[in-house]
C-alpha cells in the first residue's frame, strides 16, 4: 500500500455533505450547477459549492467536482468562469469526461488536478499511461474491469486508481450508452440518464424480464483484495441517495477499511449486522460483487422488481467538530491573551484587559466552562491550558469575544492556506486555424460493413470511395479469406479499404492485435478506431497508420477536435447527439457524417444471449423486444466477450440532404449492421442517387429516425 486508503462518498447536497464527513469520508464528491453527470440531483449552487470547499477542508478532508459531461462548443464560453471562484477557493480536484475539458482545465487551471471519470471508459493500461502522461493525476476505470486489470493499471502507472465499491451498477460501459439519448433524448452524456435499461425486455418466447438491470455492487467482504490490487480510493455510487443511506455506507466502509490496515487479512471480517445494516440501507434489486471476479453472469442481473425499492433510512447527526488545543493568559492589567493550535497551524488572538478583582475573582473552573461552549463551530477544545493570576476579573462577555474571535480567525486561517491566487485566462489558441487537416475539394461516400454480403454489395457501388470494415470478419477463420478477396477487388476498383476496431478495447482485445494487426495493417490502407486505447495502439505499431475516429470517440467541441487533430488523426466522425446547427457550429468538414445506419446504444461486458440462451462461444444476433415491441437487435461478439445492442430502428437522413450539404462534411457515411443484401443494395440506391442527382429515388418500405439531427439533446 503506497498511501492512505480513500474513502470517497457522494452528495447531492449541503446536508449529505455533512453527513458523509461526519461519518468518516475522506473525500466528498458533488456536482455543481452545470457540467455535472447528474442533471437530475439537487446539487450545489455555486455559493454553496464555494462555502463547501471551506467546510471540506476545515475538517482535513477533499473537495472534488464533477465535471464529467460533454461540452456543446457554446458552452465552453461559460466554463472558464464557472471553474474560477472553486479554484481560487482551493478546489480540490475536478473529474472531467471530455477531452477538450481535461486540456482545458490543464492549460487554464495550473496546479488543479484532474482526475479521469469512469465515463471516459478507460479499460486499459495503454490509455492510462498516456493520460498520466497529459497530466491526469487520477483515473476511475470502467467498473467492468477485474481486479487483475486495475493490478496492471495500478503496478504500470504512478496514478491514483479510484473504484466503485458500493452502489448502482450500468448495464452498458459508462460513456458509450446513448439508449436513453435515443429513446427520449435525455443522454447520459449530458447526465439526464432515464434509465431505459431499468424497463423490462423480451428476448424470443422467454416472459420479458429486466434483462438489462444489473444488481447494486457490495464489495465489504472484499475490501482486503481491492486494497491489495491497488485500489487507492473506495468509490461510493450516490449522488442522488439521502443522507442516511450515504451516512451507513461510509461508516461501514470507513470501519471494514480500517479495521483491515489496523489487522491485516487474519483480522477481518465483516459482521453479520453490518452486512445487515449495509443492505438494508437501500434495497433496491438485490447486490452483488460486479465485475472484479467475473466478466459477466447471470446472477449479476436483477431480473425480478421487488415491491418496494427502498427502505427509508434514519437522519443521523451530521456535525463534526474538529479537535484544537487552547492556551490562554489572564493577568491584571494586561491584555487578555489566547493561543490556538490545529494541527501544525497556530492562531494568536488578543482581548480586553483583564482587571484586578475589587470583590470576587473569576475562577479558573468558570473560565474553563465558558471558554469550551464551542457550539456550533467547526471546533470543539481538546486540550485547554488557563494560566491565570490570582485576584483577576474578566466580564463573560469579553470570553465570548475572545473566544469568538479566536475560532473565527483559526478557521480563516485554516481555509486560507488553500486558497490559490486569482487566475488571468490564458487567451484561447485559435482552434480553427490550428487544424491540420485539410478539407476534401468534394464530399465523399462511405460505407461500414459488418458482414460479407453487404461487403460484397458496396465493393460492386461505384460511388462508395471508401469501405470500413468490421474486424470480426477478420477475426473469422471461415470469412478471413473471403475478406480477403473482395478487399484487393474494392482496392481494385480504386476504394480505400480501412478496417474497424473493436468498440472495447480490453486484454482479449489487445491479444488478438498482437496476433493479427501486421497483417491487417498490411492488406487495409487505415484503420477506424472508437476508443483512445485503440488509437494509441495503433500509433504506437506504426504511427503513420491512417486513423479516422468514429462517433464514439466524442468530439464535441473546438478544444476536444484539436486535442485529436494533435494526436494525429486523418479523420472523424461528426457526433450523433449533436442537432444540425450545433453541427454547424462546431465545423464538421474534417468530420464524416452518418446518414444512415442502426446506431450502437449500448457496449456491454453483459451478454443477452448467455443469459437467456447460454453461451455457445459463436458470435450472432438476436432479437429483444421493449414494452412497445420495438426490437433492438443484440450483437454478442465473441472474439472480444460483449454485446453491441443497436437501436430499433435505423438513423435515415435523405429527406436532409441539402442540409447535411450545406453543413460540408468530409463524407457522408452509410453504417450497414444487420442488413441483408436485398435492404443494403435498396439503402446504396436511395443515397447514390441523392449524391448523384440530388434527387430521390424509392425509399425502402420502413420505419426509420432521424435521431438528433433536429432536436439534439439538452
Amino acid at each position: 500500500m503506497r498511501q492512505m486508503i480513500e474513502i470517497l462518498a457522494p452528495a447531492g447536497d449541503y446536508e449529505t455533505l455533512k453527513a458523509a464527513v461526519a461519518a468518516g469520508a475522506d473525500a466528498v464528491y458533488v456536482g455543481g450547477e452545470r457540467f455535472g453527470a447528474r442533471a437530475y440531483a439537487k446539487n450545489f449552487s455555486n455559493e454553496e459549492l464555494l462555502s463547501a470547499i471551506d467546510y471540506i477542508h476545515l475538517h482535513g478532508r477533499k473537495l472534488y467536482l464533477t465535471v464529467n459531461t460533454l461540452v456543446k462548443e457554446r458552452e465552453f464560453a461559460d466554463l472558464y468562469d464557472y471553474l474560477q471562484p472553486f479554484y481560487q477557493q482551493g478546489l480540490d480536484a475536478v473529474i472531467v469526461q471530455d477531452v477538450g475539458v481535461m486540456d482545458f482545465v490543464r492549460r487554464q487551471f495550473p496546479g488543479l488536478p484532474i482526475h479521469a471519470s469512469t465515463q471516459m471508459t478507460v479499460t486499459n493500461v495503454i490509455s492510462a499511461k498516456y493520460l498520466e502522461s497529459v497530466g491526469v493525476e487520477r483515473v476511475v476505470p470502467a467498473r467492468e474491469l477485474s481486479l487483475k486489470e486495475i493490478q496492471k493499471i495500478r503496478q504500470d502507472t504512478d496514478l491514483e486508481i479510484e473504484c466503485f465499491v458500493h452502489g448502482a451498477l450500468c448495464y452498458c460501459y459508462s460513456g458509450q450508452c446513448l439508449l436513453s439519448s435515443m429513446i427520449g433524448g435525455r443522454s447520459g452524456n449530458r447526465g439526464q440518464c432515464a434509465q431505459p435499461c431499468r424497463l423490462p425486455y423480451k428476448v424470443g418466447d422467454n416472459r420479458a424480464s429486466d434483462i438489462l438491470s444489473l444488481k447494486d455492487l457490495c464489495t465489504i467482504e472484499a475490501i482486503p483484495n481491492l486494497i491489495e490490487s491497488g485500489i487507492t480510493s473506495f468509490k461510493i455510487e450516490g449522488r442522488m441517495k439521502q443522507p442516511g443511506y450515504v451516512a451507513t455506507v461510509t461508516g461501514l466502509y470507513r470501519k471494514y477499511v480500517d479495521l483491515y490496515r489496523q489487522c491485516g487479512r487474519k483480522g477481518f471480517r465483516v459482521s453479520k449486522s453490518d452486512r445487515a445494516k449495509l443492505e438494508n440501507a437501500y434495497q433496491r434489486r438485490g447486490y452483488c460483487d460486479g465485475y472484479y471476479y467475473k466478466h459477466n453472469g447471470r446472477e449479476m442481473l436483477s431480473l425480478e422488481r421487488p415491491k418496494q425499492e427502498h427502505n427509508p433510512e434514519k437522519i443521523q447527526d451530521t456535525e463534526c467538530q474538529e479537535k484544537i488545543n487552547g492556551k490562554l493568559i489572564l493577568s491584571p492589567g494586561k491584555h487578555a491573551k489566547l493561543y490556538l493550535q490545529y494541527g501544525e497551524i497556530w492562531q494568536e488572538v488578543t482581548g480586553g484587559i483583564a482587571e484586578r478583582a475589587a470583590k470576587q475573582p473569576i475562577t479558573r473552573e468558570r473560565v474553563e466552562k465558558q471558554m469550551r461552549k464551542t457550539g456550533n463551530t467547526p471546533f470543539v477544545f481538546d486540550q485547554l491550558d488557563i494560566f491565570i493570576d490570582e485576584e483577576v476579573f474578566v466580564p463573560i462577555q469579553t470570553l465570548n469575544e475572545l473566544r469568538r474571535q479566536g475560532l473565527e480567525a483559526l478557521e480563516k486561517r485554516i481555509v486560507q492556506q488553500y486558497r490559490r491566487k486569482p487566475g488571468r485566462r490564458i487567451p484561447d489558441p485559435d482552434l480553427c486555424s490550428s487544424c491540420s487537416l485539410k478539407k476534401q475539394d468534394e464530399m465523399r461516400l462511405t460505407a461500414a460493413v459488418e458482414s460479407l454480403e453487404q461487403l460484397e454489395v458496396v465493393t460492386a457501388n461505384p460511388c462508395v470511395s471508401r469501405i470500413y470494415v468490421e474486424d470480426a470478419l477478420w477475426e473469422a477463420r471461415e470469412s478471413r479469406e473471403a475478406v480477403k478477396e473482395l478487399v484487393l477487388a474494392a482496392k481494385a476498383a480504386e476504394k480505400q479499404v480501412y478496417f474497424s476496431m473493436a468498440r472495447i478495447f480490453r486484454q482479449e482485445a489487445k491479444q488478438i492485435y498482437d496476433r493479427h494487426f501486421a497483417e491487417l495493417a498490411e492488406c487495409f490502407d487505415g484503420v477506424l478506431v472508437r476508443n483512445l486505447e485503440s488509437y494509441l495502439y495503433v500509433r504506437e505499431f506504426r504511427k503513420e497508420i491512417p486513423s479516422v475516429t468514429d462517433s464514439s470517440v466524442y468530439q464535441w467541441n473546438l478544444y476536444s477536435k484539436r486535442w485529436w487533430e494533435e494526436m494525429g488523426i486523418e479523420a472523424a466522425t461528426a457526433p450523433v447527439e449533436l442537432n444540425r446547427w450545433e453541427l454547424q457550429e462546431l465545423g464538421i468538414q474534417n468530420m464524416e457524417m452518418i446518414v444512415y445506419g442502426y446506431l450502437p446504444v449500448m457496449v456491454s461486458a453483459g451478454c443477452v444471449k448467455k443469459n437467456t440462451r447460454g453461451c455457445d462461444r459463436h458470435s450472432g444476433f438476436l432479437t429483444m423486444r421493449d414494452r412497445q415491441d420495438r426490437k433492438n437487435t443484440v450483437k454478442n461478439e465473441c472474439s472480444y466477450c460483449y454485446n453491441v445492442i443497436y437501436n430499433s430502428a435505423p438513423l435515415m437522413l435523405h429527406n436532409q440532404y441539402k442540409e447535411l450539404c450545406s453543413l460540408q462534411p468530409k463524407a457522408l457515411r452509410l453504417q450497414f449492421t444487420v442488413e441483408d443484401k436485398k435492404r443494403t443494395k435498396e439503402i446504396l440506391k436511395l443515397f447514390t442517387a441523392l449524391y448523384l442527382e440530388g434527387q430521390i429515388d424509392s425509399v425502402p418500405d420502413m420505419e426509420f429516425t432521424k435521431g438528433h439531427f433536429k432536436r439534439g439533446v439538452k
